[in-house]
């Protein structure tokens, strides 16, 4: 056989490689944000009877199902109990919540998605993690990198065809 009639061979199937697509575990949490500066008399002071008569008029059509991202956009010190009143309402009305702003509770949620993941199948693994998901960012990509490193043989980031390496298990002597 020359070297012109030898089959095709998928050499990166061939590897041994192990691609990790974080989309394939984690969804992207719609998340309702709820400012408690917008409740804070003349920007700076948050007044607990208004306060309290503010939050009776949050309703449970606006909350129930919801994952709510509680946060203060301005520099105002806000009293820890307006926190809890706040947090207890929207529990009240079906929500859940978590304390940050949007996009800090999403990176919290995603990192709970992936510290709950089974990853035991990638024990002494060779794995690629995707370079093109959706699901990535520094948050995401940080912490499975620190739960598959234990049990992984080596880690890359990228596609098959192209990878960065990560880490390697050292060679045990």
């Amino acid at each position: 056989m020359t070297e012109a009639e030898e089959p095709i061979r998928n050499r990166v199937e061939a590897s041994g490689l192990v691609t990790v697509d974080l989309a394939q575990w984690v969804q992207i949490p719609t998340l309702v944000a709820v400012d408690l500066a917008s409740y804070l008399w003349q920007g700076w002071v948050l007044k607990e009877g208004a306060f309290r008569e503010a939050l009776q008029t949050w309703n449970e059509e606006a909350f129930a199902g919801k994952q709510v991202a509680l946060h203060c956009s301005t520099d105002a010190i806000l009293p820890d109990w307006a926190w809890m009143l706040a947090t207890s309402r929207l529990v009240a009305l079906g929500a859940s919540v978590r304390v940050g702003n949007v996009e800090d509770v999403k990176n919290q949620l995603i990192a709970d998605q992936i510290r709950s993941q089974d990853l035991s199948a990638f024990r002494d693994a060779r794995l690629v993690i995707k370079g093109c998901s959706d699901a990535g960012g520094a948050v995401a990509l940080s912490v499975l990198i620190e739960r598959l490193q234990p049990l992984a043989a080596s880690v890359m980031y990228g596609e098959p065809c192209s990878t960065v390496p990560i880490w390697k298990r050292p060679v045990q002597r």
